[in-house]
């Protein structure tokens, strides 16, 4: 093992004590999936944090002085499976705060080609999501399985993933990055596989490993048992024979620092950048002029609200939104058009602008709030999202 488990101990992540002191804060910033397991739930997808906004809800709690000392990507999909906002989120963060310690958690698939980067990125660990090692085992706890943007059979699919996995363990071993592996028990359906998977990734050079319980989801595909103590204390001390077992707790969580979700909309609003004199405005999206109910690739006008004289924030004027049919250019059209604002509001938005808009200077602030409150909380006023009683 590349460290004993007393050095474990003072890692944030993995000791107990660390962990209870030491803040975690993990950047939603990966968009899509590449595996589902089927015992998820089956609940919808969240959208994923534009890097820039992922720096901004960071920013905005170290103001707060909450003790951040590891930023962690993951979720809402598989930081590997589109690398480019999950790598450039972590160049952000390490060129903004030299001194926290970066990590991610992923499932590894096409991973092996980003481990130097990883490493030049100064990443300390990587969580790798190993279920199973049998491509048996794993077909019968995978919905589905995309190791690129086709669709595979699933024995064909899964078998790639296990090569995969192995592979990429390998892979950023050789680079010099700790490797933890989280494996969640299903009773019935993995529990007796697990030791051979601590064996399988202990031998590939994993460093340690958590043994995860299943808790059944309210909205759960299939009625799977939760995992019950007696039986994870089993599965620990076989694995154990193997690899470093981590102490065992619940999982991380997102919410590491007590704040709430960025995903919700009230949240969302106080982590947003603050007007700056180089873009003092607010750009705004609707149909009726009163909320913010437009999806951004329906808008054919802009409205821009500021500052007046006196301070208080209005409506400026209306910018003509490009039309549509040019592809990326019509949103980097639209961040020229918008140069002196600093958030943009719209009901919806979909990845491409949000991810452009973002790297242009323009964060893209989903909300269906009423147009007057929202804006004046953007300014540090009152409560957002009152609707006008008319």
């Amino acid at each position: 093992m590349s460290k004993t488990l007393a050095e474990y101990a003072s890692h944030p992540c993995f000791g107990m004590t660390a962990r209870k002191t030491v803040g975690r804060l993990h950047l939603p910033v990966a968009p899509r999936s590449n595996a589902r397991i089927r015992f998820a739930d089956a609940g919808g997808s969240k959208a994923a944090m534009a890097p820039e906004e992922a720096v901004n809800w960071l920013d905005h709690v170290m103001d707060q002085g909450k003790p951040v000392a590891i930023v962690g990507i993951t979720g809402p999909g598989d930081p590997l499976t589109v690398p480019e906002p999950s790598l450039r989120t972590l160049r952000l963060v390490r060129d903004k705060y030299p001194d926290i310690s970066l990590c991610l958690t992923t499932l590894g698939m096409n991973g092996a080609e980003y481990a130097e980067e990883l490493v030049d990125l100064g990443v300390s660990h990587v969580t790798l999501l190993v279920d199973a090692v049998s491509p048996e085992v794993a077909e019968r706890l995978y919905a589905w399985v995309r190791p690129s943007t086709r669709t595979l059979p699933l024995k064909e699919a899964v078998r790639l993933l296990i090569t995969d996995q192995a592979r990429v363990v390998s892979a950023f071993k050789k680079a010099g990055l700790t490797v933890k592996i989280n494996t969640t028990v299903y009773p019935g359906y993995n529990a007796g596989h697990v030791e051979e998977i601590a064996r399988t990734m202990g031998g590939l050079g994993a460093d340690i490993m958590a043994v995860v319980p299943y808790h059944p989801g309210k909205d759960a595909d299939e009625d799977v048992p939760g995992t019950n103590v007696e039986l994870l204390a089993e599965i620990r001390d076989l694995a154990g024979r193997h690899i470093d077992i981590m102490p065992a707790w619940d999982e991380c969580g997102e919410n590491v620092v007590g704040l709430d979700n960025p995903g919700k909309a009230d949240a969302r609003i106080a982590i947003l950048p603050k007007p700056t004199r180089e873009r003092p405005n607010v750009a705004v999206v609707s149909s009726t002029g009163m909320d913010v109910d437009l999806h951004l690739g329906h808008a054919i006008k802009v409205m821009v609200y500021g500052p007046r004289e006196d301070g208080l924030a209005c409506l400026l004027e209306t910018r003509d939104a490009p039309e549509p049919g040019s592809g990326t250019k019509r949103w980097e059209t639209l961040a020229d058009t918008l140069s002196d604002c600093f958030v943009l509001l719209t009901a919806s938005a979909g990845e491409s602008p949000r991810q452009i808009l973002s790297r242009k200077g323009l964060s893209v602030l989903i909300t269906d709030g009423e147009i007057e409150g929202t804006v004046d909380v953007l300014y540090g006023g009152g409560k957002k999202g009152k609707k006008n009683k008319k």
